[in-house]
């Protein structure tokens, strides 16, 4: 009796969160807004807008914050509720979920050794593997049932009351304030969409502290046309009475940082790299998440001189201990299994495309094992990838179609591989479709591409490789499966290979669920 009350249970569960899964995915746009798509409807109200060289807003298509204050109210939530999570709000264009994990990672160090603060809140995007990814409390994601719980609640409360309803990202941003909200968080990290002026995140409107990591040329089509333009919507989030801090940015993105801050009367620090941080330490061997990471020390320790007690400081024992437990899944992520090595990073721009590549460079040729992001505290397999690495064949894996260049990008990883003297053997080139069977997991990120992965496209991408090393082998692949699976197969022929998995976050995500094991007991590790 009580076992078949359990399955019952365990059931009706499973059925609830495939029903808020299918919820969510129902809320997906069909696609992304472009240049000659004009500002949709009237402007947010209290946002502001910057004209391009034309004179006409610079963002394109309906802004995501629209609708969002007048659903938190209709939930219940006033801004004075959100305003109480105690917000540290991230923008920027690379590394703005790493300084969130960071951050996370330094507070989790404070909290454990002060009590404060007691619960942290951290929201992220995209998922990798599970949806719920990107709600966590306490670096733990909130579990099935519990997300399927506040979806409902959420969906429920605003049914039939405002008209459109939220959209995917905005529906996700509600539900992780709500379930902030209800939890009891402390600290609230928020990792903004895209851009941030109009962004859904950009209605908290008494942030603690800002941050703005690496400006760059991304998402050209919603906020360019220019790097001044999109540094103009990433300095959106800044806010009167709230400091905001900067990573070290090129002249003219820094100049339009200095100019909003100016307008807000926003005091404005830009944060170059800290010399106090260990020069050893796995975590940050990527050179780039040094800057990452003295952002985040950074963030952390002006939200603590805000909020914490009297004379209640980020101490460099718990820098030491936040680097040393950082966790970030998917970026400069290394999986060992035997002699098969999988570096997988899920840069998708230019100016992330060629770190991800230097970081293959640079771990390969010297030999230095990198620790697997996401289990840190694996002490056999720390000793395992410390020891020097014989040559083995190398492969690329790269996947990316979406209004971005990819056919550019996969030249960007050509020339960086090339500069650092690496020399590919095999190049892989695939699709977002996971599985060769066809199966898609319900918590599946990506939506159909706006543009197949057609004989032309290929071509192109073909071309652009070779444009830059001619004599190299070039295969297609239509599943991410199928091109691990040709991976292997060339190690095992070759006695062992490493290879490069890049090009975009959807494939990351799928390419994580094939190759961990017992990924399904994921859920079980999460916050309940």
């Amino acid at each position: 009796m009580s076992r078949s009350w359990k399955r019952d249970s365990m059931h009706q569960m499973e059925n609830l969160y495939s029903s808020a899964i299918a919820l969510l995915n129902s809320r997906r746009r069909g696609s992304r807004p472009s240049l000659t798509s004009p500002l949709g409807g009237s402007n947010v109200s209290g946002q502001d807008s910057m004209p391009n060289l034309n004179g006409a807003p610079s963002f394109k298509g309906t802004p995501s914050l629209t609708g969002v204050r007048e659903w938190l109210q209709e939930l219940g939530h006033s801004d004075d509720d959100v305003n109480g999570l105690n917000v540290i709000h991230v923008s920027g264009t690379k590394g703005k979920g790493s300084t969130c994990a960071f951050i996370n990672s330094f507070l989790r160090a404070h909290g454990e050794r002060t009590g404060f603060p007691r619960k942290i809140g951290l929201y992220t995007s995209p998922h990798l593997k599970y949806v719920q990814e990107r709600i966590q409390i306490d670096s733990r994601p909130i579990s099935e049932i519990v997300f399927a719980n506040y979806a409902f609640e959420v969906w429920h409360g605003l049914s039939g009351k405002i008209s459109p309803g939220p959209r995917y990202l905005q529906l996700l941003f509600l539900i992780s304030v709500h379930a902030f909200i209800r939890e009891g968080v402390d600290v609230a990290i928020y990792e903004t969409h895209n851009g941030g002026e109009y962004d859904a995140t950009n209605v908290i409107q008494k942030p603690v502290v800002t941050g703005v990591t690496t400006i760059g040329m991304d998402h050209v089509e919603q906020l360019g046309p220019s790097i001044e333009n999109i540094a103009w919507h990433k300095a959106g989030i800044f806010k009167h009475g709230s400091p905001a801090l900067s990573t070290l940015q090129e002249p003219a993105a820094a100049k339009v940082l200095q100019q909003r801050a100016h307008q807000k009367d926003v005091a404005l620090q830009f944060i170059g790299v800290n010399p106090t941080l260990p020069h050893n330490a796995l975590a940050l061997k990527p050179a780039v998440q040094r800057t990452n990471c003295s952002l985040a020390i950074a963030l952390a320790s002006t939200f603590l001189k805000v909020k914490a007690p009297q004379d209640c400081i980020l101490t460099p024992q718990e820098i030491f201990q936040g680097i040393e437990q950082f966790s970030w899944p998917g970026r400069f992520h290394r999986i060992v299994d035997g002699s098969h090595q999988w570096f997988l990073d899920g840069a998708h721009n230019e100016l992330s495309i060629q770190k991800a590549a230097q970081w293959f460079v640079e771990t390969t040729l010297e030999g230095q094992g990198y620790l697997i992001m996401s289990d840190p505290n694996n002490v056999e397999l720390k000793a395992n990838v410390s020891s020097t690495t014989p040559p083995c064949t190398r492969v690329l894996i790269f996947s990316h179609i979406s209004e971005r260049d990819g056919a550019a990008l996969l030249k960007g990883v050509a020339e960086a591989l090339h500069r650092g003297g690496l020399q590919i053997q095999h190049v892989i080139l695939s699709t977002y479709e996971e599985r060769q069977d066809g199966a898609v997991s319900m918590d599946h990120c990506s939506k159909a591409p706006e543009q197949p992965f057609s004989p032309d496209l290929q071509k192109d991408y073909i071309d652009a490789y070779r444009s830059i090393d001619p004599g190299a082998r070039i295969s297609i692949e239509p599943t991410i499966e199928g091109a691990l699976n040709l991976a292997r197969e060339i190690g095992s022929r070759d006695n062992g290979m490493q290879a490069l998995v890049t090009g975009s976050l959807y494939l990351i995500g799928g390419a994580l669920r094939l190759l961990e094991k017992n990924t399904k007991e994921m859920p079980c590790n999460s916050y309940t």
